[in-house]
């Protein structure tokens, strides 16, 4: 394994009470304190934070966040502070997944619909190779890491270690090589591809993006190991050794498949023996043809459609035993960040019973054996049984985090901005909007910023809409029913000042990061339940802490234990912000955030729109194609909400080719 330092490479040094947050975690980590929260308030920099922890205490580091987009920004920004060390991207792999399903009710089959995207695959093996090879890692992940995945041992197990001067025919290298899932093609030489010209093996390993390798043999002899250029053919810098990964995470031995293919028909005849005891024939018999077809489809061409349906066979698991999964990886002394750990710690508890609800339906209708079950995600009690030490990184801790740390917080509410927490103001319900249309003609007419309302229901935030369309105030509401092409649209639009108010039930979810914004409006403040509970008022005012002149209204007839808590909080947070500006005379300045470019993406959703009548299929496929490609390509960029638009889109078109409105 490689021994190698992290190294931060930044510009900036720890300012407000950063210093004190980075010395109070890495002493507690130091003590072997496993549970710690950050309690870290918007615009307070607690990414640097983390990675200065990272530093002090050298431990390999898990980031976990709770969905893709906010992976591949926390990815972005770690890379940029750790350009020397291995910082790796592991999420789910799919741009497009449609899960296997049955629906009993109306006995609807949904069969399973995926594309993997080959970068984040790529990245993914590389994350694996790297916790292996070296100490210096950092893996930013979504939740999806506690699926199941190949088992450590076996993955380690079946690379090919490779030195200069080692004896080994050719052929057996080759050999090895497709045992480990790498195939040979001579002419399109890609990742997870080798290729051989006499006495040189050219590889392209499965988790590199830009390098190869070139074996030079003099006999039965290894001569030379160089980096290779696979574009180029250039050769550079040699190696006296080195070690080929497989090309997968499910790769397994001959051997082991044997046995898989063994258990799996033991399997098959024990479940069509109770099937037919229970006189459930249809499920018998269509459990067998599928479960048949699949056995023949792995004896030939060692894979299958839906084979990670076969998953504990394979890693020869018992019945009901955790499955490997990226944690394993890690080893013993580790450490979580765990983002946003409010909503991240929760999706992980959810998990486990939501899959499994689903696939019981499809053992229980024989379209798949029981040990389908055993596909699965970590139940919550593995996830903490693999838990080294853990950092809860959020505004909001949630219960669980709050119940683990025993009162262990750092808080970090000091903003390098000097932005303050919002004034927070209580006005009557009885006169809300009346009030309301006041308080945002000064805001938006005067001082020319814009305004965020949250309502309870849908119905009220269109019917408030309307009212103050008819008032001649530009205002368009927000909720679930709104595609995501319109919802980033009408983002973007309130940012540039095409409208200037927007109206919704739930303005917690990212994207919503508006510096334009410096009127937050909470109707029916009093209606206590999860969108007025005390973490969801305390999120909702922090959208207002990004402009200088940030206010919150809360209209209610009465002051609930919530609001109390949030107002509370939040003027304790001023106070300490306030004096620590006073202090160094700091004078806060609104957050500048370019406005994200809709343009491409406006046109693209024009043409789709159109193309249902006035369009050829031939035209179809190719407009098909088009965004597909910008889809992978924005995929590649990580980008993922851009390329769920266009998938969408793309869905769009199919559906009207095949007729379906």
């Amino acid at each position: 394994m490689t021994l190698k330092k992290f190294e931060l490479v930044s510009s900036f040094s720890p300012q407000g009470d950063q210093n004190h947050a980075i010395k109070t975690l890495t002493k507690r980590i130091k003590q072997n304190e496993k549970h710690q929260i950050l309690h870290g308030v918007t615009g307070s920099g607690k990414t640097f934070t983390m990675a200065n922890v990272i530093v002090n205490v050298q431990k390999k580091t898990l980031v976990l966040a709770h969905n893709k987009t906010l992976a591949a920004q926390l990815y972005q920004e770690f890379k940029a502070f750790f350009p020397n060390n291995a910082v790796e991207f592991f999420v789910s792999y799919y741009d497009y997944y449609q899960p296997e399903a049955y629906i009993a009710s109306s006995d609807t089959y949904i069969e399973k619909d995926a594309q993997i995207n080959d970068a984040i695959d790529r990245m993914r093996l590389s994350a694996t190779r790297s916790l292996l090879s070296r100490n210096d890692v950092i893996i930013v992940a979504s939740v999806s890491c506690i699926y199941g995945i190949g088992s450590v041992e076996a993955y380690q197990k079946m690379r090919t270690n490779l030195h200069v001067g080692q004896i080994l025919d050719r052929d057996e290298l080759l050999q090895s090589l497709i045992a480990i899932q790498y195939s040979r093609n001579d002419i399109d030489f890609q990742r997870g591809k080798f290729r051989v010209r006499g006495d040189i093996v050219d590889i392209f390993p499965a988790y590199e993006a830009k390098t190869a390798l070139r074996i030079e043999f003099f006999g039965d002899e290894i001569e030379s190991i160089h980096q290779l250029d696979p574009l180029r053919g250039r050769i550079g810098k040699s190696f006296d050794k080195t070690e080929i990964y497989p090309g997968s995470l499910y790769a397994i031995t001959p051997k082991r498949r044997n046995a898989a293919l063994k258990s799996i028909k033991i399997e098959l005849k024990d479940r069509l023996q109770i099937l037919r005891n229970e006189m459930r024939l249809v499920e018998a018999q269509r459990l067998e043809q599928r479960v048949t077809f699949d056995l023949e489809m792995l004896e030939i061409m060692g894979y299958c459609n839906g084979v990670e349906n076969y998953s504990r066979h394979f890693t020869g698991q018992n019945e009901g035993e955790p499955p490997p999964c990226l944690l394993d990886y890690f080893g013993e002394n580790w450490l979580i960040f765990a983002d946003e750990s409010h909503v991240s710690i929760p999706q992980v508890k959810a998990m486990y019973l939501g899959d499994r609800s689903r696939k019981q339906n499809l053992v229980s209708f024989g379209f798949r054996l029981p040990s389908a079950l055993d596909n699965r995600p970590l139940k919550f009690s593995e996830f903490e049984e693999r838990i080294n030490q853990v950092v809860y990184v959020s505004a909001t801790p949630g219960d669980y985090e709050l119940d683990q740390t025993q009162g262990i917080i750092v808080e970090q509410i000091i903003r390098p901005t000097g932005l303050l927490d919002p004034v927070i103001e209580v006005r009557p319900a009885n006169t809300q909007v009346d009030d309301l249309i006041d308080e945002l003609r000064e805001r938006v007419d005067r001082m020319g910023h814009r305004v965020l309302v949250t309502t309870l229901t849908k119905r009220m935030a269109e019917e408030l809409t309307e009212y103050m369309l008819e008032l001649n105030i530009r205002a368009k509401y927000l909720h679930s029913d709104i595609d995501t092409l319109e919802r980033i649209a009408l983002i973007a639009a309130l940012r540039a000042g095409d409208f200037d108010v927007l109206i919704g039930i739930n303005l917690l979810r990212e994207g919503l990061d508006l510096p334009e914004v410096s009127l937050i409006a909470i109707l029916d403040a009093d209606k206590e339940g999860f969108l007025r509970s005390k973490r969801a008022l305390i999120q909702t005012a922090g959208r207002g802490a990004r402009n200088v002149d940030g206010k919150v209204l809360m209209y209610a007839n009465k002051i609930t234990k919530s609001m109390q808590a949030c107002i509370d909080e939040t003027q304790r947070r001023r106070d300490i912000q306030m004096a620590h500006n006073k202090k160094h005379a700091i004078t806060p300045k609104t957050i500048n955030k370019p406005i994200f470019k809709l343009d491409s993406l406006k046109k693209a959703a024009s043409n789709t729109k159109k193309s249902s009548k006035k369009i050829s299929k031939k035209e179809s496929e190719l407009e098909i194609a088009r965004l597909r490609k910008e889809m992978f390509a924005a995929a590649k960029e990580l980008a993922f909400e851009r390329a769920a638009i266009l998938r969408d889109m793309i869905h769009q078109l199919e559906q009207e080719a095949l007729g379906i409105s």
